[in-house]
């Protein structure tokens, strides 16, 4: 198992580092209400002196993202700064304006998906064959679809030899009290068939490369180990962080459901994922 540490709140950590890496769905809110203890570590944290950057896979801009944030209820003294999966996806396709793009999911999450390309020049067809890349938002309906579903129209796609991109590498979030499907589900579809899948959000470089650059825009760059990545997702908030040499604090607001004993739980979790969390916590609090 791995050698977590549970710790009762952030303060008893917090003067070991100079800026923080917070995910934001599944630790600052569950999609539909913030969670006060969350709000309340940041805040306190950066009246230290210490640097928020929330760092999320959602696959829309930063600005779409904190859209939410009043009505959910997190304030805006709660970070600094916040960078997307949204916002490194497009850079990507900001580099290859012209090409044209089948979108799964565009039909039924039209305008809530369009923000991703608002201003870039994109032709959006409906036929494979005519297709430059995919662009896979997540599941058409990510509450009630399976995933098994979409394996032939994967197929289909491989065939034709079609990169994928994905928006959001998340496998799954809960929605309230219910658990939602990402595009990052149909990414490990495709990748298990061969497919060419394109992911710049978590745990993948470019979006730890934007938030050190934002990072950076306050102060001088702080080492990697006086950097904190907290996040609910073994496969992508822990991954990530191992993959940058982060200390990383692992919390159970998101996905994970434990036996009871949490910290034990939380271990058998991350080693059959293959990542360690230096710590742990039911939930983010002060």
């Amino acid at each position: 198992m791995q050698a977590v540490n549970e710790i009762d709140g952030l303060a008893g950590i917090a003067d070991r580092f100079d800026a923080i890496l917070c995910d934001v769905w599944g630790v600052v809110h569950n999609g539909r209400r913030a969670f006060a203890g969350s709000v309340r570590a940041l805040q306190n944290f950066r009246k230290q002196g210490g640097r928020v950057i929330l760092i999320t896979n959602a696959p829309v801009p930063r600005q779409q993202v904190e859209r939410y944030f009043e009505p959910f209820g997190v304030p805006r003294d709660a970070y600094d700064s916040l960078v997307s999966s949204g916002d490194t996806t497009r850079a990507w396709l900001a580099e290859r304006q012209g090409s044209k793009v089948l979108a799964i999911g565009i039909d039924e999450g039209w305008e809530r998906d369009r923000r991703l390309y608002d201003g870039l020049d994109l032709d959006f067809v409906t036929d494979p064959e005519g297709a430059d890349f995919i662009v896979a938002m997540g599941l058409r309906d990510g509450f009630n679809d399976r995933p098994e579903s979409y394996q032939s129209e994967l197929e289909g796609y491989f065939r034709l030899g079609l990169p994928m991109v994905v928006p959001n590498p998340d496998l799954q979030v809960r929605v309230g009290e219910r658990l939602h499907w990402c595009g990052g589900i149909l990414g490990k579809i495709y990748a298990s068939l061969g497919g060419d899948v394109i992911l710049t959000g978590k745990p993948h470089p470019p979006i730890y490369q934007r938030a050190r650059e934002l990072l950076s825009e306050f102060a001088a760059l702080p080492p990697a180990g006086r950097i904190l990545a907290i996040g609910d997702g073994p496969a992508t908030d822990i991954r990530g962080a191992n993959q940058e040499n982060m200390p990383s604090l692992y919390v159970g607001t998101g996905l994970h459901e434990h036996d009871g004993d949490f910290i034990r739980s939380v271990r058998l979790l991350l080693s059959r994922e293959g990542v360690m969390a230096d710590y742990a916590m039911p939930e983010l609090d002060w």
